[in-house]
């Protein structure tokens, strides 16, 4: 009997790095798309991106997600609604009608991702008996470290970070976030983030909100685990 596959999933310009817990064995890829990412076969998988989304951008779990960071509230975006990228090219001319509706505007990192939330969601939507779950990393290292830790873009946060993955068994976390990384475009904390979330896959430990997750106009659950 073949050991539980569990999948964590972190975008970066160029595709996903792609990070699989079966077992004691931890792999790492980088695929280009999210179909080649979630191609074989696996239990569940955590992805770090919006993943659900309201007319307004306004979801409970966003909101619950940076009260438990704070102070470091920043740390979540929010925002993200299908219109912006389905209706709009241009940022501004979505920030417009954002405006006219009486919406907050997207911000530049936020529009930046919509690619990513798009291709997500288009494929989330078309794979429904799949286990795919949006997380959060910064949730899962206030889980494992039990309190918040400095910016992941310090030395300090990047070490902190490091360390409590290689207590969860990420022995191989410093080849990957030096040699295996290197050519795909993928930065450091991009390869922590997805460790971090592929240990939300396997553990589930908790989600905001708990319990039944709210759904969007297409049925999509809105509910980030960690």
């Amino acid at each position: 009997m073949h050991a539980q596959r569990f999948i964590g999933l972190d975008g970066f310009s160029r595709g996903w790095v792609v990070v699989a817990i079966e077992g004691d064995r931890r792999d790492i890829s980088f695929p280009a798309d999210i179909s080649s990412a979630l191609a074989a076969p696996f239990t569940r998988a955590a992805i770090d991106i919006p993943i659900g989304m309201t007319d307004d951008g306004n979801r409970a779990c966003d909101r619950l997600a940076r009260d438990k960071l704070a102070p470091h509230r920043a740390r979540v975006f929010t925002g993200a609604r299908r219109w912006l990228w389905e209706d709009y090219t241009d940022p501004d001319l979505a920030n417009g009608q954002a405006t006219r509706r009486g919406q907050a505007r997207a911000s530049r990192q936020l529009w930046h991702l919509g690619r990513k939330i798009i291709e997500v969601d288009a494929f989330v939507r078309a794979h429904r008996a799949l286990d795919i779950r949006e997380a959060h990393p910064e949730l899962v290292f206030l889980r494992l470290n039990g309190a918040p830790l400095p910016s992941k873009k310090t030395d300090e946060g990047a070490k902190q970070r490091r360390d409590l993955l290689v207590a969860a068994g990420f022995t191989a976390i410093d080849d990957w976030v030096t040699r295996a990384r290197i050519g795909t475009g993928a930065k450091a904390d991009d390869v922590l983030d997805a460790c971090a979330v592929a240990l939300a896959a396997r553990d589930c430990a908790s989600s905001v909100p708990q319990g039944e997750a709210p759904r969007d106009a297409h049925g999509v659950p809105m509910q980030i685990w960690f």
